[in-house]
């Protein structure tokens, strides 16, 4: 055989067997102990359900049993063909009404073997009913098929006494047979009750801890996006002194252009009043654009916002969040943003990209209170993904400080002017995007934040052009 045959065999076995698997758990039940249970349960009924006809059919043609058997043997391969229906029944969701007619089909079997041989030996048959329905139907169902069990038995015993009622052999075998019986049963099933019992005890708690576990994450997830939104309204806030100015200078050229008509000579023909009054109009609707773009932005970040993972190129994103960076900051720091000439696409919510680099843009703002220089650029990292730094040369921190930035309510502002929880912000959402975010920093040096994310696939590398902003 060829050395590259058995390999792909037995990927061929493999995968096959990885197929038949899923198709048995592929059943309409909502329970996924039910869908492994029933994966079990079909195979067990598919093996009932061919080597017991077979079985009996290779005793009968040896002539290896008597005739007073055929009855029991009839009763045997009933009970061994309904395990197809079993089979069905599973197949369309109805795990406990194929387990039930199991069981009733294999107590019947037992019943007439019992009525027409006595005692059976084998008690294979009625010990796997009693396990079947304690593990699927309960403990009640358990409780039930013991006792009638022990009907069956007392039938075979009845039948075993009657031709010899008064003989003291056939009472000596009644008497040994009925305790030992009966004990063997009862051991049995109480061991399963107790066994089943801690099992769906084990279960509830699981389940339990899972309602709880989702509710404590449900609740995480809520407490998160609150924070998130008071973060943006607080980042707002400190935005509103930029837009103001901004606005301020957006009206005052509202209100030149609006003068131009004034100036207007009034001896000047027809057409030249007309472009003149055009070109002031144009210069008015020019502003108010910018105006009416600067709100727009500022509400839709301000506006909540669901998380949502885009794929976002990171040059762009810094390019439309420099206009917002930069009224962060007063005038007296110059703000530089290297455009990037190729694409740097990360996976992160856009909104909360914005937040995490404004959190930071406002802490260098503090940091640089007599002026200074802010940058906010990007790349690849060495690891492939994407690396953004943003850097001041304000007046830094000391090492004690640098290493609890990131811990919640911890800050160096004076009480009232900070919350403490604007880097525990960054380093969560960071982190949730699946990056890293470090820190640099010494006393009078200044401090650089490096935020590396990875790349969306198939993205090109990044190829930067520095050009201030």
């Amino acid at each position: 055989m060829p050395s590259s045959l058995l390999p792909r065999l037995r990927r061929r076995a493999v995968s096959g067997l990885r197929r038949v698997s899923d198709w048995l758990q592929r059943v309409p039940l909502d329970e996924p102990m039910d869908r492994r249970n029933a994966a079990t349960l079909q195979v067990l009924f598919l093996f009932l359900g061919i080597t017991v006809p077979l079985n009996w059919w290779r005793h009968l043609s040896a002539g290896m049993l008597a005739p007073q058997f055929q009855p029991f043997i009839a009763a045997d391969i009933v009970a061994a063909l309904l395990c197809w229906l079993c089979l069905w029944l599973i197949r369309r969701g109805a795990l406990r009404g194929a387990i039930a007619l199991f069981v009733t089909a294999q107590l019947g079997a037992a019943s007439v073997g019992y009525a027409t041989t006595g005692v059976l030996i084998d008690q294979t048959a009625q010990m796997l009913t009693l396990v079947i329905a304690g593990l699927i139907l309960g403990r009640r169902a358990l409780w039930t098929v013991f006792l009638m069990l022990l009907g069956v038995v007392l039938i075979g015993v009845g039948v075993a006494l009657i031709p010899n009622a008064g003989a003291e052999q056939a009472l000596t075998r009644a008497a040994v047979l009925l305790p030992s019986f009966f004990m063997s049963y009862l051991v049995i099933t109480l061991v399963l009750d107790r066994s089943i019992a801690a099992l769906r005890e084990a279960l509830a708690e699981s389940k339990a801890r899972g309602a709880r576990l989702e509710n404590e994450m449900r609740e995480r997830e809520q407490a998160q996006a609150q924070l998130i939104e008071a973060q943006k309204l607080e980042a707002t806030g400190r935005l509103a002194s930029g837009v103001a100015h901004d606005f301020d200078n957006i009206l005052a050229l509202m209100a030149a252009f609006s003068s131009e008509r004034h100036r207007v000579d009034p001896a000047a023909d027809a057409h030249a009043r007309a472009d003149a009054l055009a070109q002031a109009l144009e210069g008015v609707e020019q502003a108010s654009q910018r105006g009416m773009a600067l709100t727009r932005k500022l509400l839709t970040f301000a506006r909540p916002q669901p998380a949502t993972l885009d794929t976002v190129d990171v040059g762009r994103a810094l390019a439309e969040l420099a206009p917002m960076l930069r009224q962060t900051f007063g005038p007296d720091v110059r703000v530089r943003v290297p455009r990037v000439d190729a694409a740097l696409p990360i996976r992160i919510d856009r909104h909360h990209f914005d937040l995490a680099l404004l959190n930071l843009a406002s802490n260098a703002r503090d940091a640089m209170p007599d002026g200074g220089t802010f940058e906010a650029s990007a790349g690849d990292a060495a690891d492939g993904g994407v690396e953004i730094v943003l850097r001041d040369d304000g007046h830094g921190m000391h090492e004690a400080v640098r290493q609890r930035i990131f811990e919640p309510f911890f800050s160096t502002k004076a009480a009232g002017s900070g919350t403490g929880l604007g880097l525990a912000v960054v380093h969560s959402l960071v982190t949730g995007a699946g990056g890293t975010i470090e820190v640099e920093s010494a006393p009078g040096a200044g401090t650089t934040f490096r935020i590396r994310l990875p790349r969306a696939p198939d993205a090109p590398r990044a190829q930067r052009s520095e050009v201030s902003t």
